[in-house]
């Protein structure tokens, strides 16, 4: 209602898309005090066709966004703000999944592949059994990514080899590729009619096709995953216009049409923005569906020794220097909860696993290692799969509430180390933000696992005002400072370490790797061989004295009862 009574001294507005693995936001903030305004929300629906394989429809994620600026523009109307005072749009979006769409006829050939599908882990193990040394990290010296399922080229290398209609467009020259912030602006700037197919420096550093230090498409990359560079996005900067809002005029967010969309970042770095972390050094952690440890380092790429990505932060302008991140990326964070609820029924909504978690105060002993998706850093092994161990008589379903909160903990301890250990530098408190933040048991136990402060925004949706920012910002919009002297104090609240760290919480986190370590190795597609051994069953003297003795038992038991009918 502050919005309403203050609503002639506004001045411009600037909206921001974002665009989640389990939900779609459109969001308004004032572009001079960076307040939200007003927002609105839509779930997402993902299916699940096999074991491993993970598909959302491309136009259930375009009306939903359609959707969220239509119900955002009526209650803008309703606090009597002017829709027209919104200058820019800015676009943020789950990274790596991936798109295929017809550019005749604007219709996807195939659902969106989300980036935690297993489903390429033949592929993957291929590629790194044909490198030398089959090395994982083969690539990581252009892409600052090791060969994983986890991002775009593999899964586009899959639509093209399984997918008849994505295969039939790519020789016809109709096929675009896109993750979901190309087919959004495509869409939104007119589609077939027009629409720009373009991406940002950061989408793009997340397809293992972008050359972090050339800073576009690289032909060798291409040619090593076979792809066509005529489907790929022109690659721009996370803030320059890109086109203009085409909307129906039938629709409640008509009047955006000639709006220009001039900010896009993938959801991690624009929530680094809207944290402010543009120093070097300066890192912050987004508890969504996984959980992202991003730490600013500077405008040169840091390689990491520790199991970490580099990725590309964010280039604020076409003139301007482009940023590097520190990346460590857990699967599953919040899915977790999703799976609790969803899959086995222990509670209704994620508010009541913080109660049930609360009730008990600890695991019991009970460990979860929730790696439905194979383990991302710092270890990079698409075999893990989820385990849940140290259960006994007395464990129930409180306990393993509070051993999927610690599961959380405890990835983002990992990668934590990680960093500190690459850096040489140990972060001295932990910026939060992400949906997950709500939970304040969960925000007390990070503080405990890490024994660090953890320091939460009061205004949780930073990744969404990063976009928000970066489209302000971008030239001939001009609407939103980045000058540090004119950025808005960000007012938090910190979670002190309540635990002592040499004794609970290290023993905690011993237990915790231990678990892991069972995790590991689980499913593999193809015979695992490192190096030269010998992977035949001879290989083992044992199993092969075993069944050498059987042969011989075998043949001298034919030869005998031979004998006998002779």
């Amino acid at each position: 209602m502050a919005a309403s009574s203050n609503r002639i001294m506004l001045g411009p507005l600037v909206a921001a898309i974002d665009q989640g693995t389990s939900s779609t936001r459109f969001l308004v903030f004032n572009a001079k005090t960076a307040e939200l305004l007003s927002h609105h929300q839509v779930e997402i629906k993902q299916s699940f066709p096999k074991e491993g394989w993970v598909e959302e429809d491309p136009k259930e994620i375009l009306q939903s966004v359609y959707e969220c600026m239509d119900r955002t523009c009526e209650k803008l109307t309703q606090l009597n703000i002017d829709v027209s005072n919104i200058k820019a749009v800015g676009v943020t979006n789950q990274r790596e999944t991936t798109l295929v769409w017809d550019k005749q006829t604007g219709e996807p050939l195939y659902n969106a592949i989300v980036w935690l599908d297993l489903r390429t882990q033949s592929t993957v193990e291929r590629l790194i059994n044909k490198t030398p040394g089959k090395n994982k990290n083969h690539l990581k010296d252009k892409t600052g990514l090791p060969i994983s399922t986890y991002f775009s080229a593999v899964k586009l290398r899959w639509l093209m080899d399984n997918v008849e209609k994505v295969h039939e467009a790519v020789l016809s020259h109709r096929a675009m590729f896109g993750t979901v912030d190309s087919w959004l602006i495509w869409c939104l700037t007119g589609g077939k009619n027009g629409g720009v197919h373009c991406t940002d420096v950061t989408n793009a550093s997340r397809t293992m096709l972008f050359n972090i230090h050339t800073m576009d498409w690289d032909p060798e990359l291409c040619i090593y995953f076979d792809i066509p560079m005529g489907i790929l996005p022109k690659v721009r900067s996370s803030s320059e216009i890109y086109g203009l809002m085409k909307i129906s005029s039938k629709l409640k967010s008509g009047p955006l049409t000639g709006v220009p969309i001039s900010g896009c970042l993938g959801d991690q770095s624009a929530a680094l923005v809207g944290q402010m972390c543009f120093k070097d050094g300066q890192a912050k952690n987004t508890y969504g569906t996984g959980c992202f440890l991003l730490k600013n380092v500077g405008t040169k790429p840091v390689m990491s020794d520790h199991g970490l990505l580099t990725t590309v932060a964010y280039k604020l302008g076409r003139d301007k220097p482009a940023c590097y991140a520190l990346e460590g990326s857990v699967a599953i964070a919040g899915a977790v909860v999703r799976w609790l609820k969803d899959n086995l029924g222990i509670i209704q909504t994620s508010t009541e696993l913080e109660k049930l978690a609360a009730d008990v105060g600890t695991s019991y002993g009970c460990y979860f290692v929730p790696a439905f998706s194979g383990l991302y850093a710092p270890y990079w092994e698409p075999s893990a799969r989820g385990i849940i161990c140290g259960l006994t008589q007395f464990t129930n379903r409180s306990h393993l509430a509070f051993a999927a909160l610690e599961a959380v903990c405890f990835q983002t301890r990992e990668i934590l180390d990680a960093m500190n250990q690459d850096s040489g530098i140990n972060l001295s408190q932990l910026q939060v933000d992400g949906g997950m933040t709500s939970n304040r048991l969960l925000m007390q136990l990070q503080a405990d696992i890490l024994c660090i402060p953890v320091v939460k925004p009061s205004m949780p949706e930073t990744t969404a005002l990063g976009a928000a920012m970066a489209a302000g910002a971008a030239e001939g919009v001009s609407v939103w400072s980045l000058n540090p002297e004119d950025l808005t104090e960000v007012t938090s609240e910190k979670f002190e370490p309540q635990i002592n760290p040499e004794a609970e919480s290290e023993l905690r986190y011993a237990r915790w790797k231990k678990a892991v370590q069972r995790a590991m190795n689980w499913e593999t597609i193809e015979p695992v061989n490192s190096g030269n051994e010998d992977t035949s069953i001879f290989s083992s003297v044992p199993l092969g004295f075993y069944i050498l003795g059987s042969m011989f038992m075998l043949i001298g038991a034919k030869y005998i009862a031979g004998q006998k009918l002779a």
